[in-house]
C-alpha cells in the first residue's frame, strides 16, 4: 500500500499559509503589532512577532538571483513557506531548499556546493574549521521532537524517562511491559511487540534525540552515545522526518522520533514525556517555550539543550540553524542571503506557530540580527534588533 508523505500535505498547507501570512504581515507594516500574550525578553518566544522586514519594493540585486540551500528536514515546511513568500515579495530572489538531512546539509555547505546549509544541531569546532569562508550559525526557529506512536485505542500515553530510553535501547520490548503499564493505569495496553523507527541518514534530529538519551540514561551513553548517526540497538530505519512519519503510520505497534509539526499535521498520537523535574509534559508551543526560557544562548549562538531544567519544560527541544558564510565572493549573493535571513527573523517568525514551530525570543532575534548583518556591507537588516532599522541599500 502506498502512503502519502506528510510533506505533501504540509506543502499544500504551507502554500496557503504563505500567501495569507504575507498579506497579513504586509498589511501590518506601519506599526500595527500582532497579538501575543507572551512577555518580552528571552523568556518570551513570541517577542519577534512585532518586527517587520525591510519595506516591500524592489530589492536591487542587479537582476534575478537564485540561492541554493540544503540540510535539515526538521524546519523544511517552515523554510519552504518562508521562501515562497519571500519570492512573492521580491520576484527577483528565488531560494531553493532541499531537505536532505543535517549531515548532508553540513557536508554540502562545507564543500561549497550550496549557498547556505541548515542543521538541527550546532556545528562542532572541528566542522567549523573545515569551512573555507567561515561560517555563521544562525538559529532561525525552534521546535520539539516528539515520540509518535501507532497504537490503536491508546491515547494520552505517558512515558517515564527510563521507559522511553529503554524502548530505544531494546530492553523494553512489549507495549504491555509492567513499566509502561505502571505509568498508564487503566490504559488497554496490548501484548504487541514494540517496533522503533529511526532515521537512516545523518540527521540533526537524531543528534538532538541521542544527546538527550545520553544525558538521561548512562547505559545509552556507554553503549550507543550521541551523534547525527549512531548504531541503533534495534528498530527499522526511514529517511527524513517525513519517512519516519510514514513508517509509523503504516506500522502498528511502532514508535519513532519526529519533529512536532510532522506528527501534528499527520495526526499521529505522540507521548507525554517525563522531564528532569519528574513532571510529565506534553509537547506544545507553550512547553517548548518554557524549555527555551531555561537556556541562555551564548554569543556564538550555539546551544545544546540535552536535558532542560524547569517543571513545565518539555524535555526534547532544539533550536535549528541556518549556516551562512561569513564572506561570499559574490557580493550580490551576500546581499541576497542577508535579505533571506531578514525575512526569517521578521515576517517569518509570525508564520512559525501556525506550522508548529516556536518563534525565537526577542533577545535571540537581536543576537542573530547582529551576527547576520555582517554578511553584506550593502544591506542593513530592518527591525529584529537592528539599531537603525534602515532599509536595504538599493
Amino acid at each position: 500500500m502506498l502512503f502519502r508523505s506528510p510533506v505533501t500535505n504540509l506543502s499544500r498547507l504551507t502554500k496557503t499559509i504563505s500567501v495569507v501570512a504575507l498579506s497579513t504581515t504586509l498589511a501590518a507594516c506601519g506599526g500595527q503589532q500582532a497579538q501575543n500574550g507572551a512577555n518580552t525578553g528571552e523568556s518570551s518566544p513570541g517577542g519577534a512577532t512585532n518586527t517587520t522586514a525591510t519595506a516591500p519594493g524592489k530589492l536591487d540585486l542587479g537582476g534575478n538571483v537564485r540561492l541554493n540551500g540544503a540540510g535539515a528536514t526538521f524546519p523544511a515546511p517552515l523554510y519552504q513557506t518562508w521562501f515562497q513568500a519571500l519570492n512573492q515579495k521580491y520576484p527577483n530572489l528565488q531560494v531553493n531548499y532541499q531537505p536532505v538531512g543535517s549531515g548532508a546539509g553540513i557536508e554540502q555547505f562545507t564543500k561549497g556546493l550550496v549557498d547556505f546549509g541548515a542543521s538541527d544541531v550546532a556545528m562542532t569546532d572541528e566542522e567549523i574549521k573545515k569551512v573555507q569562508n567561515g561560517v555563521l550559525l544562525l538559529p532561525m526557529t525552534a521546535g520539539s521532537i516528539v515520540l509518535a506512536y501507532n497504537l490503536p485505542g491508546v491515547e494520552g500515553l505517558k512515558l517515564p524517562r527510563d521507559v522511553y530510553s529503554g524502548i530505544f535501547l531494546g530492553t523494553i520490548k512489549s507495549w504491555n511491559d509492567p513499566k509502561i503499564a505502571a505509568a498508564n493505569p487503566g490504559a488497554k495496553l496490548p501484548n504487541t511487540p514494540i517496533t522503533t523507527v529511526h532515521r537512516s541518514e545523518g540527521s540533526g534530529t537524531t543528534g538532538v534525540f541521542t544527546q538527550h538519551l545520553s544525558a538521561i540514561n548512562p547505559e545509552w551513553q556507554s553503549k550507543v552515545g550521541s551523534g547525527k548517526t549512531v548504531n541503533w540497538p534495534a528498530g527499522v530505519a526511514a529517511k527524513g522526518n517525513d519517512g519516519v512519519t510514514a513508517q509509523i503510520q503504516q506500522t502498528q505497534g511502532s514508535v519513532g522520533y519526529v519533529e512536532y509539526a510532522y506528527a501534528k499535521n499527520s495526526k499521529l498520537n505522540f507521548a507525554t514525556l517525563e522531564n528532569k523535574s519528574k513532571q510529565f509534559v506534553a509537547p506544545s508551543d507553550e512547553s517548548a517555550a518554557k524549555t527555551l526560557e531555561a537556556v541562555t544562548l551564548p554569543e556564538n549562538l550555539r546551544a545544546f539543550i540535552a536535558d532542560p531544567e524547569g517543571n513545565d519544560s518539555y524535555p526534547i527541544v532544539t533550536y535549528t540553524w541556518i549556516l551562512a558564510n561569513k564572506k561570499y565572493s559574490d557580493a550580490t549573493k551576500a546581499k541576497a542571503v542577508e535579505a533571506m535571513i531578514e525575512y526569517g527573523l521578521t515576517e517569518g517568525q509570525k508564520i512559525a506557530p501556525q506550522l508548529g514551530y516556536v518563534p525565537l525570543p526577542q533577545s535571540v532575534v537581536q543576537k542573530v540580527t547582529t551576527a547576520a548583518d555582517a554578511i553584506s556591507p550593502d544591506y542593513k537588516i530592518s527591525g529584529g534588533g537592528s539599531a537603525t532599522g534602515a532599509s536595504a541599500s538599493k
